[in-house]
């Protein structure tokens, strides 16, 4: 099984990336990134899976449609990841959805296979808590817009982190591949890159994944670029690497055959201690790179 997907392997139909259950090998998680021109249109049937929309670049139109009804939701979008938080759309399972854009732009539809069907909502800017998560080198920026306890999916858990050029994130390693209730739950999880450039040169990452125990070797070590993919099904992960003068951007998307909808972790045990360093450090004085607006409009 290849984990590491450079940008233009993951292609299918009208995706520049199209992460299913089947072609990753395992049972909930999805991610696709549309492209659409000035203009552009693409529809899709959301099947036995919720979909949250979400520009990462350009503003869009959703319309989901199913046996309850229609609904149409505005998404006014951003220039680009490094440059605010998005608007989302839900779009619910079994509905048929339509994306269009006037002005065009990248979209991802992060999803998970569910079992109930929720109704089709807006997500607002203006609610999606932006966190700051460690300090020092370790300094990260979390946009919690679909985050357990925050917006409310079936299965689906989606969140994006930002971490300045330099700084580590994704650490210390952790890992939620094993059933725990109350400590650990099991989820799939895929990591979408994309790096912010420096006088027109491109940036770059690494990120790593290594085994956590028998039957669960995932084991990785890439150069991740724009684009890029990473599909982690078990195992310890982290750090993810900015490279200095590269802010770096990854799309997280999990699901799992958990009951209660959860991000419950176990800290790798050699580097668990980073974390009792954080109160006597500042957080990176870059972040946040944005907050969420005031109001929605």
């Amino acid at each position: 099984m290849t984990y590491h997907l450079p940008a233009g392997k993951a292609l299918g139909g009208p995706y520049i990336v199209d992460v299913t259950p089947e072609k990753a090998g395992w049972g909930h998680s999805s991610l696709r990134i549309l492209e659409l021109p000035p203009g552009g249109t693409h529809s899709f049937e959301a099947g036995d899976s919720e979909w949250i929309v979400v520009p990462l670049s350009g503003g869009c139109t959703v319309a989901a449609a199913d046996d309850f009804g229609r609904e149409t939701f505005e998404l006014r979008g951003r220039r680009d990841v490094f440059s605010g938080v998005s608007d989302f759309a839900y779009v619910p399972r079994d509905a048929r959805a339509t994306v269009t854009s006037a002005a065009g732009g990248r979209f991802a539809l992060t999803g998970a296979r569910c079992t109930r069907r929720l109704p089709a909502r807006y997500g607002p800017a203006s609610e999606v808590p932006v966190e700051l998560r460690g300090t020092g080198n370790c300094s990260r920026q979390v946009n919690n817009f679909g985050a357990a306890g925050v917006f409310e999916c079936d299965k689906l858990i989606a969140v994006e982190v930002i971490t300045p050029g330099g700084n580590w994130s994704s650490f210390p390693p952790h890992k939620h591949d094993e059933h725990r209730p109350g400590e650990e739950s099991v989820l799939e999880e895929i990591y979408y890159f994309e790096f912010a450039d420096h006088d027109g040169i491109p940036g770059l990452g690494y990120q790593r994944v290594s085994p956590s125990g028998p039957g669960r070797d995932t084991d990785v070590l890439a150069e991740v670029r724009d684009g890029d993919v990473v599909l982690i099904p078990d195992g310890w992960h982290g750090p993810s690497m900015a490279t200095p003068g590269h802010h770096m951007y990854y799309l997280n998307v999990m699901a799992g055959p958990e009951d209660e909808r959860a991000w419950l972790i176990c800290d790798h045990p050699d580097h668990a201690w980073v974390r009792d360093t954080w109160p006597d450090q500042p957080v990176d004085s870059r972040l946040p790179l944005y907050t969420a607006p005031e109001t929605s409009a």
